[in-house]
């Protein structure tokens, strides 16, 4: 039964925050073990007996709340249970992975199963009003005044969207009497596609923020690299939470489209967003906060993909959704380990980690290589069918722009590796043997993907691909010629730009936040054809 997906783990988080457990961690792990095997069935279900539907109560499709998984929906149930195994066994011997955190990081896994399988528009309002709230005391949880103020201004940011998307919820109600996406899909034809602009826009509007799409981005820095929040959630928000305004944003653009065409408004859009993203990379000197713009970034490309009605892009697109969900969090999860070790942030004043760190830093560069596209990585394949759908276009020079662009912001990182660390120079670190398994595992994820893609992708979708030889062999040396000038550009150029330290001392203020929220609704309306 799908709804269990979203009540067993607040079941078991509520049942083990009551109980006074010994051994409450690794109950807790045992528990995503069992977890994972339920979510492998439910994909192995919906791969052989095709969708299932559940609406609970027994109520009639368009009155009740239903719950829906395709293969889509699976496989994301899927890297959801698998991706906060790995964190929970990351956080084992954490200070901070008390009672109260375990309760809320499995609390929120709960919300976001909900989130991938309610195929109705109040519950998934619901979902996400109560994901907000958790999401935001996660983010202020070790209680220090930055973290607080980064949680507020994320959970008032929300708020102003998911107000835009609940009055869009009351007049798609008032246009079709149910909210099941399903049959609004199936009546859309009815209704004028005048009438539909603004319940669309209000409703894309919140999408787009949740997305982090160009001009809605400016909450998640704030959100995925606040100083104090914990590696493990900063990795579950950029890997995989985001993804929950993506798959939204899929799920919107699908029951829409034979009545509002806005695909090229999107990949504009996401195409910016690419650019803008990795040039506030690339502006950064925080480690986490490099991470975190190129979240934006890589989210640009994934909504770029899926706007260019390519068969290739858009199963590229989805493919690279889970491909960022591993290598962001192994990039997430191996900076914090890393702040551990050097007490900062600053990547000026951490040298040397290729020797104290060894493993951290081959898995780091596993990661690098992923998310860079180089070749046998996971994301050379999903960027390789992106790619596709640009053949002949001036989006594929667009393309390798972002490719680029990058590289640049992580050679810059990788500089962290070389050098001599000052204060403890022949000092190794060693961590703990369950950060040092699930660091491993994550990077081994980064090298599979990429070396069986086409198979998983054929696995998981049933979308059967071929990769061209002669095409990847060219791919592969384009990455080589991107990495050289990605090399070059950093150690002879980039130092001398000022640019960059002007933008990194940019930061919308709550107020710019909405403004920009408020603009992105007009200008969609604008764009449909309703002038105001």
């Amino acid at each position: 039964m799908l709804y269990w997906f979203i009540l067993w783990p607040v079941l078991i988080a509520t049942l083990l925050y009551l109980i006074n457990a010994r051994h409450l961690k690794l109950m807790v792990i045992l528990t995503q073990f069992a977890f994972l095997v339920s979510s492998f069935g439910l994909f192995w279900k919906v791969k052989t007996e095709g969708v299932l539907t559940e609406t609970l109560g027994h109520w009639p499709v368009n009155i009740g709340i239903t719950l829906y998984a395709d293969l889509i929906t699976a496989v994301l149930i899927m890297l959801t249970v698998f991706l906060f195994l790995m964190m929970f066994i990351f956080s084992y011997q954490k200070l901070y992975a008390n009672k109260l955190f375990m309760f809320l990081f499995m609390l929120l896994q709960g919300l976001i199963n909900g989130i991938f399988l309610s195929n109705d528009l109040f519950n998934l309002y619901v979902l996400i009003e109560v994901s907000t709230i958790v999401v935001s005391i996660l983010i202020m949880f070790k209680k220090d005044s930055r973290s607080i103020y980064d949680g507020m201004i994320y959970l008032l940011t929300n708020i102003v969207a998911m107000t835009f998307f609940l009055f869009g919820v009351g007049y798609m109600y008032k246009l079709f009497g149910s909210l099941d996406l399903t049959f609004i899909a199936e009546h859309i034809h009815l209704v004028e596609p005048k009438d539909l602009i603004l319940p669309y826009s209000l409703l894309i509007t919140a999408v787009g923020l949740k997305s982090a799409i160009m001009p809605l981005f400016s909450w998640l820095p704030r959100a995925h690299g606040t100083p104090s929040a914990p590696s493990s959630v900063s990795a579950i928000l950029s890997g995989l939470y985001v993804k929950g305004g993506v798959y939204l944003l899929i799920r919107l653009q699908d029951t829409f489209s034979t009545a509002l065409d806005i695909h090229e408004l999107f990949l504009i859009m996401g195409f910016l967003t690419g650019i803008i993203g990795f040039i506030l990379a690339l502006s950064q000197t925080d480690i986490k906060l490099i991470l975190a713009y190129h979240t934006v970034s890589q989210i640009g490309l994934i909504v770029f993909g899926l706007s260019l009605n390519h068969p290739y892009s858009y199963w590229g697109s989805i493919y690279h959704i889970l491909n960022h969900a591993i290598f962001k969090s192994t990039l997430f999860i191996t900076a914090g380990m890393i702040i551990d070790s050097y007490h900062t942030r600053d990547i000026r004043k951490i040298k040397g980690v290729l020797y104290k760190m060894p493993l951290v830093s081959f898995v780091t560069l596993m990661a690098f290589f992923g998310i860079t596209g180089a070749p046998f990585f996971n994301g050379s394949i999903s960027k390789y069918l992106i790619q596709k759908g640009t053949v002949g276009t001036f989006y594929e020079y667009g393309l390798l722009l972002i490719n680029l662009g990058t590289i640049m912001s992580f050679v810059k990182y990788m500089s962290i590796f070389f050098g001599k660390d000052e204060i403890h120079p022949n000092e190794k670190v060693h961590s703990p043997l369950n950060q040092r398994v699930v660091i491993f595992i994550l990077g081994l994820f980064c090298l599979t993907g990429g070396v069986f893609g086409t198979y998983l992708i054929d696995f998981f979708f049933n979308q059967h691909f071929e990769i061209d030889p002669s095409s990847y062999l060219f791919k592969a040396g384009v990455y080589l010629l991107s990495l050289i000038v990605g090399i070059l550009f950093y150690r002879f150029v980039y130092k001398r730009i000022k640019l960059f330290k002007k933008i990194r001392s940019i930061e919308l203020s709550f107020n710019g936040i909405v403004f920009s929220i408020v603009l992105f609704f007009a200008f969609v309306m604008v764009y449909l054809g309703i002038p105001l």
